[in-house]
């Protein structure tokens, strides 16, 4: 029974991150630290709009 109950728990925890990171993407949010001129995945977080 204790088995259930904190899987059940961690289960809840994981779906509200999980809801919380989509909720931040949505906004424009990122989960970046800054510092993206070390980051390999800079150019997929930060999009640099084209200038025309």
């Amino acid at each position: 029974m204790g088995t259930i109950v904190v899987a059940s728990i961690l289960f809840v925890i994981v779906a509200l991150i999980i809801v919380r990171l989509v909720q931040n993407k949505k906004k424009g949010k990122s989960s970046c630290g800054c510092k993206c001129s070390a980051c390999a995945c800079a150019g997929s977080c930060h999009k640099k709009e084209k200038k025309l």
